[in-house]
């Protein structure tokens, strides 16, 4: 599981950073940014409902520490 998530994190990164490249490459003639920034929030959506479709299923569970002991 933890691998999956790690996973989806770099993705978003390299989401974002490509979106960066293509911002400073391409001024404002293509698309290809907004479509990077795109792909980033779907890929942050996917891994905001995996993340409580595991939970859900009980494929991970939270640390039952109470805060602040």
């Amino acid at each position: 599981m933890h691998i999956i998530i790690a996973i989806a994190f770099v993705l978003i990164i390299a989401s974002m950073a490509s979106a960066l490249y293509f911002m400073m490459h391409d001024r404002g003639r293509t698309k290809r940014m907004v479509w990077s920034l795109a792909t980033r929030v779907g890929l942050s959506i996917s891994l905001f409902l995996f993340i409580l479709i595991a939970h859900w299923l009980g494929w991970i569970q939270y640390n039952r520490i109470p805060l602040g002991h």
